[in-house]
């Protein structure tokens, strides 16, 4: 009965894990709308939607804590766990990216309207698709599948350093849209940091499955 119950509570758990990353992955594609449509209310509603990644961050590493002290998990649990726990903060820390870019958004769009790169709409696909690749790898346990997640970084980076390449060859160009192209390449930054957390993520998932902790990016 007592492993029952645990079992039943490390579920809910995992559920509300899934939710928090949910939430997160919303904030992202909210935040590329608000910047394609230029849309400063959307970009605020994203602002607005951290509250409630922290709440799923304190309520989750509670709970986490509480099945430690009043369980007795077995191995594999516990590694679920303590998997969890990394997993709550990077997803959190997705969360503030999603802010920042939110914030870079409001900024852009006081200023004098400039095309949006189609590299940075490109790397908003790229993480979200990444993104929903991390939670779907979480909830089926698929070790191929969690190691085509980390592949997928390096398409992010190459877009990345491609978005960087020409923000400079714009700014030299046209020296008085800084500004703007300043703010795009930050945006591009964000996301990339945020594809790093999305790694973190996945090596997490894989040390749940397998017990080893490995860094999966070389």
């Amino acid at each position: 009965m007592l492993r029952q119950n645990f079992l039943e509570e490390l579920k809910k758990l995992e559920n509300s894990l899934v939710e928090m990353g949910s939430t997160v992955k919303d904030m992202l594609e909210k935040s590329k709308k608000a910047i394609i449509d230029k849309d400063e209310a959307l970009a605020k509603q994203v602002i607005d939607m951290d509250d409630i990644v922290d709440k799923y961050n304190w309520s989750i590493e509670n709970n986490c804590l509480k099945l430690l002290a009043l369980q007795q998990p077995m191995a594999h649990d516990l590694r679920v766990i303590a998997a969890a726990m990394k997993i709550i903060s990077d997803i959190e820390r997705m969360g503030d990216y999603c802010v920042d870019i939110a914030k870079f958004t409001i900024e852009l769009i006081k200023l004098p309207l400039l095309p949006l790169n189609k590299n940075l709409t490109n790397m908003f696909e790229l993480v979200e698709k990444m993104l929903c690749d991390s939670l779907d790898a979480f909830i089926n346990r698929d070790i191929n599948f969690i190691l085509s997640v980390v592949d997928q970084d390096d398409a992010i980076d190459r877009t990345y350093y491609r978005i960087y390449d020409e923000v400079i060859e714009e700014i030299e160009h046209a020296p008085e849209t800084a500004p703007q192209q300043v703010k795009y390449l930050m945006i591009a930054r964000f996301l990339e940091r945020i594809a790093d957390h999305i790694t973190n993520i996945a090596e997490r998932i894989y040390y749940m499955e397998t017990g080893e902790l490995k860094e999966l990016h070389e």
